[in-house]
């Protein structure tokens, strides 16, 4: 795992937590509308790294590195977290373990629970040739897998796909859906979603509610996997600063 810092240390913290078969590059347009007002630390998951080979561990491991670091750089504390997607389920695992912190978390369609069985496999295999269909790009895959915001994930993916390949995108697929968050603990803690994604996501956010009835779960319009972050990240500062 890596950590990439900015802004100034005497500001309030904040971790940023990116998605599976992405880097933490995703979330520089939104770095450079918070760096001036928040010590940020954006975070490299281990099977995405920009630049050197490696391979995905667990959810569980990498929750464990980020707490690491916020035990030794932060002294234990974060003012805030956003995790997206993978991230949201690394940062459900801080909340979940309790051993640092967090005045506000943010989970961005986290998957909370587990899949069938049956299913983990087939779609983990189908996860993995999506991603390797961003890296190896054509005219047919991206009339295959098109959406209007896919060159922005498109790019994201050429960088990261070197460093964990295929097995890192099923390894942490299959890490991420067989796995319960089974408690939370945090003063204030929100779960964001599109309609777009409502299928899966809902039920997330159910479980949540079940776990934490205080949290804040907070439903964007005509947003899919991602959009909001992709497409909007000055509504993504305004409401972290807002929080």
């Amino acid at each position: 795992m890596t950590f990439a810092t900015y802004g100034n240390q005497e500001n309030p913290s904040l971790l940023l937590i990116p998605g599976l078969g992405v880097s933490y590059e995703i979330f520089l347009p939104l770095i450079d509308l918070l760096k001036d007002k928040y010590h940020i630390v954006a975070v490299g998951i281990d099977g995405f790294l920009i630049g050197q080979e490696s391979r995905f561990t667990s959810v569980d491991d990498q929750a464990a590195q980020a707490i690491a670091y916020v035990q030794q750089h932060l002294d234990g504390h974060l003012d805030a977290a956003y995790g997206l997607s993978l991230g949201g389920k690394i940062l459900s695992r801080i909340l979940e373990r309790n051993e640092i912190v967090i005045d506000h978390a943010i989970m961005d369609a986290a998957p909370l629970l587990p899949l069938p069985r049956w299913s983990v496999d087939p779609l983990r295999y189908y996860q993995s040739w999506n991603v390797w269909t961003c890296y190896h790009w054509t005219g047919f895959w991206k009339w295959v897998f098109h959406s209007h915001y896919f060159d922005v994930l498109l790019e994201e993916c050429r960088k990261v796909w070197p460093s964990g390949k295929g097995k890192a995108v099923r390894d942490g697929y299959k890490d991420v859906y067989t796995h319960k968050l089974e408690s939370i603990h945090g003063a204030d803690i929100y779960f964001w979603y599109g309609t777009k994604e409502a299928f899966v996501a809902k039920p997330q956010a159910k479980h949540l509610l079940k776990l934490c009835p205080e949290a804040h779960v907070e439903v964007f319009p005509g947003m899919n996997h991602g959009q909001l972050l992709v497409d909007h990240p000055e509504e993504i500062t305004r409401r972290i600063q807002q929080i």
